[in-house]
């Protein structure tokens, strides 16, 4: 094992941008931990241009904490394969399968997407597949929700429609799970079903904009639970 201390990177939805952890980050370094987090290539994009972007921010052979936020985690079991990642949060995020290809959409759900794709097949922002009073919700101001969005990525119908490699091995590793409400509920279970620490915030999605001070006193706590501290505790 690397004598530095582990890295936190967090992770970002492929469909948003950096700036919804950036609250995060923050209250996380004055706890004390490294933070990154990940960029993004630009739009539009597939899955292998979005595992490559994680990986340059991953160093090889510096101990990492991954920190995925929704559908970024399901990027996490090549991660782990390709790097050194000591433990896991995953925050309102996406599972893959404990092994195997992972989609990067269930049918029902690239079913609902085709019915937002444009003649060339590329999807409006995230914030344009759902009606405006579900979106404002989310925010806690104006200012962040245009923050937000000038980073949101047009992704391609056919970004949905492809999956990510699956290695063995990485649902037993140290990995705890962060749900906002009960959106991915049924991660929450599996992770359970895992024996994986999980906790809950009540809230919604975006939750990580909202109340990022809980949210990062949460994944400090969970991270304990694993025993993984910041430098120095």
């Amino acid at each position: 094992m690397d004598a530095r201390p582990a890295q936190v990177v967090l992770l970002p939805s492929p469909l948003l941008g950096p700036s919804v952890w950036a609250p995060v980050a923050e209250r996380l370094r004055h706890e004390g931990w490294p933070v990154d987090v990940c960029r993004l290539p630009t739009a539009p994009v597939s899955p292998r241009d979005v595992l490559a972007a994680f990986l340059e921010v991953l160093t090889p052979g510096r101990p990492v904490v991954l920190v995925p936020h929704s559908n970024a985690g399901l990027y996490v079991p090549q991660l782990v394969h390709e790097r050194e990642v000591v433990a896991t949060v995953f925050v309102d995020a996406a599972l893959a399968p404990a092994e195997g290809a992972a989609p990067l959409a269930p049918d029902s759900f690239r079913a609902f997407l085709e019915t937002r794709a444009d003649a060339d097949g590329l999807l409006p922002p995230w914030t344009r597949w759902w009606d405006d009073a579900d979106v404002a919700g989310l925010f806690p101001d104006a200012a962040t929700r245009l923050r937000v969005e000038e980073e949101q990525q047009r992704l391609p119908l056919a970004y949905f429609r492809d999956s990510l490699p699956g290695p063995a091995g990485w649902a037993h590793r140290p990995n705890a799970y962060l749900a906002f409400g009960d959106t991915y509920d049924e991660e929450r279970r599996q992770a359970g079903v895992w024996q994986w620490p999980v906790e809950t915030l009540d809230g919604e999605h975006l939750h990580l904009l909202v109340a990022p001070d809980d949210v990062a006193t949460t994944v400090t706590a969970l991270l304990a639970r694993l025993d993984v501290h910041p430098p120095g505790v």
